[in-house]
């Protein structure tokens, strides 16, 4: 693997780990909150799903064949987290019963968002490409980081709900409800923080 390789890979995984920046971390946290460490299949398919949608405008925003507001990037990723948050108070009774396939409207929402937080990842990007590299190798070595850190984030979100229900005897409903509803008052803070307003 080569250096400017391996350098892109560790700037995604860390941009992704960023806590100045946490609210692509607030996304996992609402989009993995009703599931438990036994349905890890279904939030590798949520988060890879996720990936596609965010590689998408990623790629298409770094080349400059899209261009967009970042204003109203920076207010719809918070958007983002809430409509997920939302779409999980209603799927308390029975959450996550059944198995996600990538075309599931979870996985269909996850890859719509992702085409969202993707934009807001280019502005970062941007500023990191080098000059005279091949930018489709830095392009995906930046994407493989930024997954390589959600799944950590997810994996780190179920082994704590893993212990919260089992250790401490925490109801997955009330699990559910303080992550959702953690995330969903965060979510509106930052919208009303974006200068769109």
């Amino acid at each position: 693997m080569s250096s400017v390789f391996s350098t892109y890979i560790e700037l995604g995984f860390h941009h992704i780990f960023d806590f100045k920046a946490y609210d692509h971390m607030l996304f996992l946290l609402a989009l993995s909150a009703i599931y438990t460490l036994q349905d890890w299949r279904k939030v590798i398919a949520l988060v890879t799903s996720f990936t596609i949608g965010h590689s998408i405008t990623l790629a298409l925003a770094t080349f400059k064949i899209i261009q967009f507001d970042t204003a109203l990037i920076e207010f719809l990723i918070p958007v983002t987290i809430l409509l997920t948050c939302v779409t999980n108070f209603f799927k308390l009774k029975g959450a996550a019963a059944k198995q996600p396939t990538i075309f599931s409207l979870h996985n269909l929402m996850a890859v719509f968002f992702g085409l969202i937080h993707g934009m807001g990842f280019s502005n970062f990007l941007r500023q990191m490409l080098g000059r005279n590299g091949n930018i489709w190798q830095q392009l995906l070595a930046f994407n493989i980081g930024i997954e390589l850190g959600q799944l950590l984030i997810v994996g780190i979100i179920l082994v704590l709900g893993f212990l919260a229900m089992h250790l401490f005897r925490a109801k997955k409903r009330d699990w559910i409800m303080v992550l959702s509803s953690a995330a969903a008052g965060i979510s509106l803070i930052l919208m009303m923080e974006t200068s769109i307003f």
